[in-house]
Order: structure tokens, then C-alpha cells, then sequence
């Protein structure tokens, strides 16, 4: 599926970012609000579908407004193009939750690149889309929390990393924060300054699952 489908998911989708990158601001604030879904706010954000349709919409839930993803044997995103200097705000915060497990017994091979939740930063590599870069942070099924891998149709430019796993419940909250700076130095060994796009997707097209997961608000700070 890597010769079609997701050179979409990781090449042309990305192209586009690279074009849109270039309409967009460089932020120089300590903290940069990159998804405002609690003041009801989805502005800049893209939908790209590769399969079928996740729907996201935004709902009230314990008290405060997010961003609800539902995936039915889907795999759509929502991204947004956007330049952000990481030796300012390298850190990126985000919180979410999934009301389901899917039942993947191993997301590190093709028929199992499935997640209930991810939120991902994107390195354009330009008109040579076979440059582009991507760290996943995802929640994971089968492997463990703090799991790492290559993804089974990028390979070595897409990097995936379990922050979450089946050992944590469903129907709760959680926090992350992540120093993606750190990061992109650590498992590509460049110093990256810039990223171009953030993207969440919930996907379910390989295990042809479902799943229902929520995002809170997603933001790059200092610290």
C-alpha cells in the first residue's frame, strides 16, 4: 500500500504543506497555540482523506470544548500548515483520550499501522516529497509505552513513538508533552530547527476497526 496509498499519506499530502508553508508566519511567541479546539476554533485546519472518511467534529465533553474523532475502516486527517521555529518553542503539548481499544496485535507491520489516536510533526522535504520527515506520537495497542519504530510504509522517514499503550485505561484524559527539537535530533540525527505541519489522525483502515478517540487543545511552548 506504501507504492500509493501512503506515498499519499507521507508524500503528496505533504507537497501541499510545503506550498501552503509558504503563506504562513513564522510564530515568536513562548507559547504558540496551534489547535485553539476549545474556543471552538478548527481555523487553518485541512482535511485529507486517504481512506474513506474519519469524521471529527467538535463536541462538549467534561465540561469544555475538543476535537472528536470517529473512524469507521477509515483513514482521514485533519493538518495545518504552519512554520514553527523549534529553538523558540520546542516543546509540543497536547492532551487526548480514546473510548476504544482497536485489536491490532502489531502496529509495526503493514496490516497493523493502525491507531486510536495520533498527533504527528511534519519536516517538508519540498518538491522532493521522498525527503519529508514525520515523528508519530501515537496510541498504541500492541507495543509497549515508550516503544519506537520505523513506520511499515515510510520506513526510516517516518518515526513512530508510543506514548500511550493498551496498559493505559480508555474513557480517561491524558497530558503529553514532548520535546520534539530533542527528538528530531535524537532518531534523525540532524538539528532540525523547523517544522512545517502538525496533523492528527485517527485511522482504522488496515484492521478495518473502529475507534472513537478525543483531542484537547495542541500548542508548541518554551518549556
Amino acid at each position: 500500500m506504501f507504492t500509493v496509498f501512503n506515498t499519499l499519506k507521507f508524500g503528496s499530502l505533504l507537497i501541499l504543506l510545503t506550498i501552503n508553508s509558504l503563506i504562513y508566519a513564522e510564530p515568536t511567541e513562548e507559547k504558540f497555540m496551534l489547535g485553539a479546539f476549545s474556543t471552538g476554533s478548527l481555523e487553518q485546519w485541512e482535511s485529507k482523506q486517504f481512506k474513506n472518511q474519519t469524521l471529527y467534529q467538535l463536541v462538549e465533553l467534561d465540561g469544555s470544548r475538543v476535537l472528536k474523532a470517529d473512524s469507521n475502516n477509515s483513514a482521514s486527517g485533519l493538518f495545518k500548515t504552519q512554520r514553527i521555529d523549534l529553538q523558540q518553542t520546542p516543546v509540543l503539548n497536547w492532551r487526548w483520550r480514546i473510548e476504544n481499544r482497536l485489536e491490532t496485535r502489531n502496529e509495526q507491520i503493514k496490516t497493523g499501522d493502525d491507531y486510536a489516536a495520533r498527533v504527528y510533526v511534519v519536516i517538508s522535504g519540498g518538491l522532493a516529497f521522498w525527503q519529508t520527515k514525520a515523528i508519530n506520537y501515537v496510541w498504541a495497542n500492541a507495543s509497549a509505552k515508550g516503544a519506537v519504530w520505523q513506520n511499515a510504509y515510510a520506513g526510516k522517514n517516518a518515526v513512530m513513538i508510543a506514548m500511550r499503550s493498551a496498559a493505559d485505561p480508555t474513557g480517561t484524559w491524558f497530558s503529553e508533552k514532548r520535546d520534539v527539537l530533542a527528538d528530531l535530533k535524537q532518531h534523525f540525527s540532524e538539528d532540525v530547527r523547523y517544522i512545517d505541519a502538525v496533523a492528527i489522525m485517527t485511522d482504522t483502515d488496515d484492521s478495518k476497526g473502529k475507534a472513537t478517540s478525543y483531542y484537547g487543545d495542541i500548542y508548541f511552548s518554551q518549556r
